[in-house]
């Protein structure tokens, strides 16, 4: 059912949590995971970015799963949605920080990907 799964991950909490749902969906269906990590300029460490993907990607296959890792740069919501639709993915499987999508003052990364998403969300809490 899904071909190709994108994980969008950071050093949050809820991503190492939402690692584990990926890698059983993965699993599950057979599917090719692609994991993305998104820098923002000025924001985010580089070097530690790269460190998180690698890490990823070790863990995975350490799991008997492959996977494809790509790094970009920019707004997270949009390079996500972007990268779900050049690469054809099935669903977007990520995290979110808090109780709720909705916030009266920024809406979050997960909330502005389900509008944005190109594909089905699955958003692990």
């Amino acid at each position: 059912m899904f071909e190709i799964v994108l994980f969008p991950i950071d050093r949050s909490r809820q991503a190492a949590e939402t690692a584990s749902f990926a890698l059983k969906l993965a699993q599950q269906h057979e599917s090719r995971l692609v994991v993305l990590s998104v820098v923002e300029p000025g924001q985010d460490d580089p070097d530690a970015v790269a460190a998180l993907l690698e890490e990823a990607r070790n863990r995975f296959q350490e799991q008997g799963v492959s996977c494809e890792v790509i790094e970009r740069e920019g707004k997270p919501a949009f390079v996500i949605c972007d990268v779900a639709d050049e690469i054809n993915a099935d669903v977007i499987v990520m995290g979110t920080r808090g109780l709720s999508l909705e916030s009266e003052e920024a809406p979050s990364t997960a909330s502005r990907v389900i509008q944005l998403a190109p594909c089905p969300v699955m958003v692990v809490p």
